[in-house]
């Protein structure tokens, strides 16, 4: 009887050692695991002063900017990195094929957004900067409702 609580003892105590490991783990390596690019100490870092001083992020001004068009059918977004913060430059809808922009969040935040739309569909691109480069973290498309 006695061994059988000593095992039941170390079994409680093993499996929360291991849940404690495994939520650490999510929790350090948090966005790469998702699969959205390591967004790297130094955001949450720049995140919690600005929290501290109750003012909106801003990005670094002697960092470098890197800027980059993503064109597709919807049109153009143009992005541009300061460090680790996106900045949503420019939406550029193709008009002539019917797209109009529905959502712009310019930033300078972690990430940006452009929402796009024709008739027949939107689409959401969203950019985030990876070691100071845009990169596109999703264009996820979204079929719209026929109008009858």
């Amino acid at each position: 009887m006695r061994t059988r609580v000593l095992y039941a003892v170390a079994w409680a105590l093993a499996a929360t050692a291991a849940i404690g490991v495994g939520v650490a783990t999510v929790a350090t390596v948090g966005d790469a695991v998702r699969g959205r690019g390591p967004l790297g100490s130094d955001v949450r870092q720049a995140d919690r002063a600005a929290d501290r001083a109750k003012q909106p992020a801003r990005p670094d001004p002697s960092a470098a900017v890197v800027t980059r068009d993503i064109s597709r059918d919807f049109g153009t977004f143009v992005v541009s990195c300061q460090g680790v913060y996106a900045i949503g430059v420019e939406a550029r809808p193709a008009r002539a094929g019917g797209w109009r922009m529905v959502r712009y969040e310019p930033g300078p935040d972690d990430d940006v957004e452009a929402v796009f739309r024709d008739r027949r569909q939107s689409v959401d691109v969203e950019v985030f900067c990876d070691d100071g480069h845009p990169t596109v973290a999703e264009i996820e498309r979204s079929r719209l409702p026929d109008d009858d």
